[in-house]
C-alpha cells in the first residue's frame, strides 16, 4: 500500500516538467529575455532617436549662430561725393530734312498734259515741271482780246465826236460838249476793263504750267499724265538737298533751357562717328495736342543724307567744371521734397537736397550735399536710422 503523504508537501518534480506549486503559495515569475537578445526592429528605432536627436542639435546651432531675432545692418552700395566736371546733356531723336522745302499744287484746276519731270531729278529756279491743259482758258484769254479790241474801237469813235464837238465851239450847246466828254470818259473806262480782263486772263494762262521756285530736288511725284487736279490736289514735294538740318521736339518741361546757338553731338543712323552741330532754330509755341516744342539742329560741315533718316542729337544744355552729382537711384522722395540717405556712424541718415531735374542716371545737386560725405546708391527699403553695412572693396 502507498503510504500517504505528508500534508502540506510537495513530490519531487519529474524531468522537465514544473514543480507543482503548494496550494495557497505565490507563484515565481518566469524567466524573460535579456537585452542581448532584443529584436532588430528595436535597434531601428533607437537609430532614429539619434538621428532626430542630431538634426535638432544642428538646427539649434544655426539658430543660435543666425540669430535671426537680433537687428542686423543692411547690405548697402555707397559712393563717395566729389567734384567734378559735369557736363548736362539733352538726348533726342530727329530726323533730317531740308531747311528749304516746297510741296507744290496747282491754283487752277485742271488735267495734266505733260509731266516734265521724274522722282529725284535735280532741278534749277523756274524750271517747268507740270503743265496742263490751256484749251479753255485760251478760249477765255480770246475773249478778253476780242473785248479789248471792242472797247478800244469805242473808245476811238468817242474821241473823234468829243474832238469835233470841241472844234465847233460856239456852234454847239454846253449840253452837247458835256456828252461828248462824258462819253468819251466811259470808252477809256471800258478800255481799261477790258484791258484787264486781258492781263487776267494771260496771268490765269501761266498758271497752267507749274514752275520750280526754287533750286532742288524733286522727293517725291504724285502726279501722273492725264490725272485732273485741283488746287487741294499736292503735285511734288521739292527740297533743297544741299542744305540740310535735323529737326526734332524738346519735351515742354525743357523748353526754356533750349536756345540758339546750344552746341550738339549728331549721330546719324547707321554711322558709328558723330558731327558736330548746333541748334539753329527754335520755335516759340509748345504744341498742344503733344507737349513738344519744335527745333531745328544745323550740321557744321555739309553733310549727304536722305531726307527723313534717324538722327540721335545730345543737346548739350550747360557744362559745370566742378558739380556734385548723384544717381537718380539714391534719391528718394517725400511729398515736393527730395532726399537722399547719407552714413553718418554706420547708420542711414535722411538728408534733404536740391537737385537739377533732368533727364539723366545721375542729376547734378546744388544743395544740401557736402564733397566727402558718404551716399547710399541705391535708397530703396531704406529708413532713417536703420544700421548699414557694406562690402570692403
Amino acid at each position: 500500500m502507498t503510504e500517504p503523504k505528508p500534508r502540506g508537501e510537495t513530490t519531487a518534480p519529474q524531468d522537465g516538467a514544473s514543480p507543482p506549486v503548494a496550494k495557497g503559495a505565490a507563484r515565481s515569475p518566469e524567466p524573460r529575455p535579456s537585452k542581448a537578445a532584443s529584436t532588430p526592429k528595436g535597434e531601428k528605432r533607437l537609430l532614429w532617436r539619434w538621428g532626430l536627436g542630431a538634426i535638432l542639435g544642428i538646427g539649434l546651432g544655426l539658430l543660435l549662430f543666425l540669430q535671426p531675432w537680433a537687428s542686423r545692418a543692411e547690405l548697402v552700395v555707397p559712393e563717395t561725393a566729389a567734384l567734378g566736371p559735369v557736363t548736362r546733356v539733352l538726348a533726342v531723336n530727329g530726323r533730317i530734312a531740308a531747311r528749304h522745302s516746297v510741296e507744290m499744287r496747282s491754283v487752277v484746276s485742271g488735267v495734266v498734259t505733260h509731266v516734265l519731270v521724274a522722282e529725284g531729278d535735280t532741278v534749277q529756279d523756274g524750271t517747268e515741271l507740270v503743265r496742263l491743259d490751256t484749251a479753255a482758258q485760251q478760249a477765255v484769254a480770246r475773249q478778253a482780246i476780242a473785248g479789248l479790241d471792242a472797247a478800244l474801237v469805242s473808245q476811238a469813235q468817242a474821241n473823234n465826236t468829243y474832238e469835233r464837238t470841241k472844234a465847233l465851239d460856239a456852234n454847239v450847246t454846253r449840253l452837247a460838249l458835256d456828252t461828248a466828254t462824258r462819253n468819251l470818259e466811259a470808252a477809256r473806262q471800258e478800255v481799261a476793263r477790258a484791258t484787264a480782263l486781258v492781263d487776267q486772263a494771260h496771268i490765269q494762262l501761266a498758271n497752267f504750267t507749274i514752275h520750280a521756285p526754287i533750286k532742288g530736288t524733286v522727293l517725291v511725284l504724285n502726279v501722273d499724265q492725264g490725272a485732273s487736279v485741283t488746287p487741294s490736289s499736292p503735285l511734288l514735294t521739292l527740297a533743297d538737298l544741299e542744305d540740310l538740318v535735323v529737326e526734332t521736339d524738346v519735351d515742354e518741361a525743357y523748353a526754356t533751357q533750349i536756345t540758339i546757338g546750344l552746341p550738339a553731338v549728331l549721330q546719324l543712323a547707321g554711322e558709328a562717328d558723330t558731327r558736330d552741330g548746333q541748334v539753329s532754330f527754335v520755335s516759340r509755341r509748345v504744341d498742344a495736342t503733344t507737349g513738344g516744342l519744335a527745333v531745328r539742329l544745323a550740321f557744321a560741315t555739309d553733310v549727304s543724307a536722305p531726307v527723313g533718316l534717324t538722327v540721335t542729337a545730345n543737346i548739350v544744355v550747360e557744362t559745370q567744371a566742378a558739380a556734385l552729382t548723384v544717381p537718380r537711384s539714391a534719391i528718394v522722395s517725400d511729398g515736393d521734397a527730395l532726399a537722399v540717405y547719407v552714413v553718418v556712424d554706420g547708420v542711414a541718415r535722411w538728408r534733404d537736397i536740391r537737385v537739377i531735374d533732368w533727364p539723366a542716371a545721375r542729376l547734378i545737386v546744388t544743395q544740401g550735399l557736402l564733397p566727402g560725405e558718404i551716399v547710399i546708391s541705391d535708397a530703396t527699403g531704406l529708413s532713417d536710422g536703420l544700421a548699414v553695412r557694406w562690402d570692403a572693396p
